[in-house]
């Protein structure tokens, strides 16, 4: 997920049920956690789907999630041959502590060396990283600033949440019935330890700024980010010109229906910057059932062919 908004409230209901297809997922066929060794010596968890086609796929989680989320998708993937690599993100899923990170830039070098790690495994595989929603941003990110990024051979963005105040982003309207929101916002504590940083002291970037509304007794979900993992989990500051960086080929996805996103604008905010940015809107989905539902996932599939 990706949505924002502003606020000390609680988290609203009416957010759960955007996240309620993935409490539905079904996990038969689930494979154990197997780990990596990060540059810093921390072993890191993904979920590996091994299959003997040539194309091989990194699948990154949105906010709050863990790799458990793109099950579905990375089933898919394997029956038609594509080996696919499912990471928990630093700080999400079986990585503790949840929601929190070193310093910016650290989900960029974890994913940096799963890539390097795990290639020499899989000889003459096209490498693919598919991103959903903050994990799609994220891996824009990654496409415009990460050497290692820039030996993937193509980004695939679904649904990417690309800034709180993107045009693409929906504003809840005032009178709305359905507010559109994933995560409530501490305002004050983002703009105060900013302001820290901007003059060198990092002593509290350790503190919770987003809350998430998940189940408490939901062991994967990741329920705070500190301010560190909201600078990092998504597109850099200027989205824009992480759009024109990008070396590589670059496709998006989004449903016609998601209720985070405005998808006309999403199109039109990625072409303004790049007309070579093939955008694709599929009618009648929202923003989870792009990595949940089976049409969906049939569109992701194909873009393998």
């Amino acid at each position: 997920m990706g949505l924002i908004t502003f606020g000390t409230a609680k988290p609203p209901a009416a957010a759960t049920a955007i996240t309620e297809p993935f409490s539905a997922i079904d996990i038969h066929a689930l494979p154990g956690l197997l780990r990596y060794k990060a540059r810093d010596g921390a072993l890191l968890s993904y979920r590996e789907y091994r299959a003997s086609g040539r194309n091989a796929a990194v699948l990154l989680h949105g906010s709050a999630g863990s790799s458990v989320d793109m099950h579905p998708l990375a089933l898919a993937l394997q029956r038609v041959g594509v080996t696919v690599l499912v990471p928990d993100l630093r700080g999400h899923g079986a990585n503790r502590p949840h929601g929190d990170i070193v310093y910016v830039g650290q989900l960029d070098d974890d994913l940096a060396d799963l890539i390097t790690n795990e290639k020499p495994h899989f000889p003459n595989c096209s490498w693919t990283v598919l991103g959903f929603s903050s994990g799609a941003a994220f891996g824009l990110r990654f496409a415009a600033e990460s050497s290692v990024g820039q030996t993937v051979d193509r980004y695939l963005l679904v649904s990417p949440y690309l800034r709180y105040n993107a045009p693409s982003v929906r504003q809840s309207e005032p009178k709305s019935a359905v507010p559109q929101s994933w995560a409530v916002v501490s305002t004050g504590r983002i703009i105060g330890l900013t302001i820290l940083n901007h003059f060198g002291v990092h002593l509290w970037d350790g503190l919770p700024v987003l809350a998430f509304p998940v189940p408490e007794n939901t062991d994967s979900a990741t329920r705070t980010y500190s301010w560190r993992m909201q600078r990092n989990f998504g597109a850099g500051d200027d989205y824009l010109a992480d759009i024109r960086r990008a070396v590589r080929p670059v496709q998006v996805l989004v449903g016609g229906s998601d209720e985070l996103l405005d998808a006309e604008r999403l199109k039109a905010e990625f072409q303004s910057q790049r007309s070579d940015i093939p955008v694709t809107i599929i009618p009648g989905l929202g923003h989870s059932d792009m990595v949940t539902r089976p049409d969906a996932i049939r569109a992701l599939v194909a873009a393998f062919n």
